[in-house]
């Protein structure tokens, strides 16, 4: 297994962030096929061979994925996809 931890800083506020993050958590499920569910002000995603969550901190968003097999050989480019996404729905 292979660990994703990625730290965004932001400017939005609390609201706008969490707004944001809801925008990504539908891509996912859309895209990956992942299940998404808040809870207080985390995100939490799920599906076979991934299981992380989007926290929502005060000016900054962090990102906690557990990668299986397959997809740990892909970690470099998810976490790549990963940023990209938070730069472009957070700046």
């Amino acid at each position: 297994m292979s660990t994703i931890d990625i730290r965004h800083p932001h400017s939005l506020s609390d609201e706008g962030a969490r707004t944001a993050i809801a925008e990504v958590a539908q891509k996912l499920e859309e895209r990956f096929e992942v299940t998404a569910r808040w809870e207080g002000q985390t995100l939490y995603f799920v599906r076979s061979g991934v299981d992380g969550a989007i926290e929502l901190l005060p000016g900054a968003v962090r990102v906690k994925a557990e990668l299986g097999f397959l997809l740990s050989a892909m970690k470099g480019m998810v976490e790549s996809e990963i940023q990209r996404v938070l730069a472009e729905k957070l700046g």
